[in-house]
C-alpha cells in the first residue's frame, strides 16, 4: 500500500505484505495481508481517505450471514473454461457482447459461478451474495456485516460478465443463467463517489488495470502491463464490441471505458526461464541482449499456463526451431523475452483493429524493470516505449481515487520521476517467425 499527500501526491510512506499465489485462495489471507501492509506503512491514523485496487474477476461468494462459502476462484483459474464455452454457445457471442461488451472467457466471474453451480451444487445453493476481491476487502475494512453495504465500481463490475457498463446496470438474467438463482450484488459507485468508514472517506476502488491506468496517469496513452499476466489497454469514450472475444469491453475508473486484451503469461514466463537456465533476472536480461533479434530462429511460445488471448485455456508452451547452431542460453533467453512481447504486440493489433490509436505505449509491471524487456519492446511492439519510474501503480491509482473522492477533484500529480523513453527500429521478421511457429505449435498440440 502507498500513502500519498493529497495536495502534492508526494509519497509519504508505504508498506507491503505477501499473500498466497495460485488460482484459488481463502479471502481471509488477503485481509491478513492488508492489515500487515497497513501496519508496515505506519498505520492509518493520519489518513483521511482510502481506496482499494484489486485483481479483477475473482469470485468471492458469501452466504446470508456474510461468511465465505468457498475459497475465491481467481481470474487465472481455468477450470471454468468449459463453462465459459457453454455460456457463449447458449446465447451466442454477439448477444454477450451486446449485453456486457465482452465475450465470456474462463477468467470472468460469470463462468466461475456456472462452474460452482455444476460441480459444487451444495455450495452454489448457499450463495447469497457475490463480490470481487476489492469489493470484499473494502467491505471488511469498513467492518460492516450487511451484505447490502458491499460496494464496487464500474471497472470491476464490467469484468463480471453480468454488468452492462454502457447502461450502468447489472444483467441479472445472465447471473441467474450462470448460478441458477439471484443474489445480492455490490452497489456500483461512480468514479468520485465514496462511502464512509468512521471519519474517513472510502473511494469506490477499482480493478487492477483500471487502477494502474490512474496511477500512471495514462489518460489516452496505451498501456502494456507485464505482471503475472500481460495486459494491453487504452482509455476510450466508447465501449469495445469485439465479437471475436480478443478485446474485452471493460469500463475504466474515470467514467469512460477501457478496451483491454489480456494474456495469462507474462513475467512468470521469464521466472520460468530463469529457473530453467539457472540464472537470476539480471543475468537473463544480459543473456537476452547478447543474442541477435530473432534468436537465430529459436521461438518460445509462452503458453505456460494455458492462454486467455487467444482463448486456449488448455494450451501448453513450446520451444520451436531448436538446432545445433542456435541451442544457446542467450538465444533461449532472447526467445522468451520476444515471445512474451510478441503476444503483447498481437494484443495491441487487436486494440487497433477495434478503433484504438496507438502511437506509443507506457510499459509497466514487474517485467518492465528488465533492461532486455525495455530495449527489445519498441522493436517488437513497433512503437516508442516509455517506462515510468518503478512504483506500485495499482496502489498509486487507488491513492488518486481516494483523493478524488475526498476533494471532488481529480488529482493531477506528477510521477515521482520522469519516464525513460526507448525507441528502436521495428523487427517485423521476429513477429512473422513467432506467428509461424506459434500456429504450427498449436496445430500439433491438444489445446481444447
Amino acid at each position: 500500500m502507498v500513502i500519498r499527500n493529497a495536495e502534492s501526491g508526494v509519497l509519504v510512506r508505504h508498506g507491503s505484505a505477501k499473500h498466497p499465489d495460485g488460482s484459488e485462495v481463502d479471502p481471509a489471507r488477503w485481509e491478513d495481508a492488508l492489515h500487515q501492509a497497513i501496519r508496515a506503512a505506519g498505520g492509518l491514523d493520519d489518513v483521511a481517505a482510502v481506496s482499494i485496487g484489486g485483481q479483477q474477476h475473482g469470485a468471492v461468494c458469501l452466504d446470508s450471514d456474510g461468511n465465505v462459502v468457498r475459497p475465491a476462484l481467481l481470474w487465472n483459474d481455468t477450470r471454468s473454461a468449459e463453462a465459459a464455452s457453454a455460456l457463449v454457445n447458449e446465447l451466442g457471442a454477439r448477444a454477450w457482447v451486446d449485453a456486457t461488451g465482452s465475450v465470456p472467457v474462463a477468467s470472468f466471474t460469470v463462468t466461475k459461478l456456472r462452474w460452482i453451480a455444476e460441480h459444487e451444487p451444495a455450495n452454489a445453493a448457499r450463495i447469497a451474495a457475490v463480490c470481487l476481491p476489492h469489493d470484499w476487502l473494502t467491505w471488511r475494512l469498513r467492518e460492516s456485516a450487511q451484505l447490502e453495504d458491499i460496494t464496487t465500481d464500474r471497472s470491476d463490475a464490467s469484468g463480471t460478465g453480468y454488468f452492462d457498463s454502457v447502461a450502468n446496470q447489472y444483467r441479472r438474467d445472465l447471473l441467474v443463467r450462470a448460478l441458477g438463482h439471484d443474489v445480492t450484488l455490490p452497489r456500483v459507485l461512480g468514479p468520485a463517489d465514496s462511502v464512509s468508514w468512521g471519519q474517513r472517506t472510502v473511494g469506490a476502488g477499482a480493478g487492477d488495470n483500471a487502477a494502474a491506468a490512474l496511477g500512471v496517469d495514462a489518460r489516452d496513452k496505451a498501456v502494456v502491463s507485464l505482471g503475472t499476466s500481460g495486459t494491453a489497454y487504452v482509455r476510450s469514450e466508447m465501449s469495445a464490441r469485439d465479437v471475436s472475444g480478443s478485446v474485452a469491453g471493460f469500463a475504466d475508473a474515470t467514467g469512460a471505458f477501457l478496451p483491454l486484451v489480456c494474456t495469462l503469461n507474462a513475467a512468470r514466463v521469464l521466472d520460468a526461464m530463469c529457473s530453467l537456465l539457472g540464472v537470476d533476472h539480471q543475468q537473463l536480461s544480459s543473456l537476452a541482449l547478447s543474442a541477435p533479434p530473432g534468436a537465430e530462429g529459436l521461438v518460445v511460445v509462452p503458453y505456460l499456463a494455458g492462454e486467455r488471448t487467444p482463448n486456449l485455456p488448455l494450451a501448453t508452451g513450446g520451444v520451436l526451431g531448436l538446432t545445433l547452431d542456435n541451442a544457446t542460453p542467450s538465444n533461449l533467453a532472447r526467445a522468451a523475452v520476444e515471445g512474451v512481447l510478441c503476444g503483447m504486440a498481437d494484443a495491441l493489433d487487436s486494440l487497433i483493429a477495434n478503433g484504438a490509436h496507438v502511437s506509443g505505449v507506457a510499459l509497466v509491471g514487474g517485467a518492465a524493470s528488465s533492461q532486455a524487456v525495455r530495449r527489445i519492446a519498441p522493436a517488437v511492439l513497433g512503437v516508442p516505449v516509455e517506462v515510468p519510474p518503478a512504483s506500485e501503480y495499482v496502489a498509486d491509482g487507488a491513492a488518486r481515487q481516494a483523493t478524488w473522492a475526498l476533494t471532488g477533484e481529480f488529482p493531477t500529480w506528477p510521477l515521482d520521476s520522469p519516464s525513460i523513453s526507448h525507441e528502436a527500429s521495428p523487427v517485423p521478421h521476429v513477429r512473422e517467425r513467432y506467428a509461424e511457429a506459434r500456429d504450427h505449435w498449436l496445430s500439433t498440440t491438444t489445446t481444447h
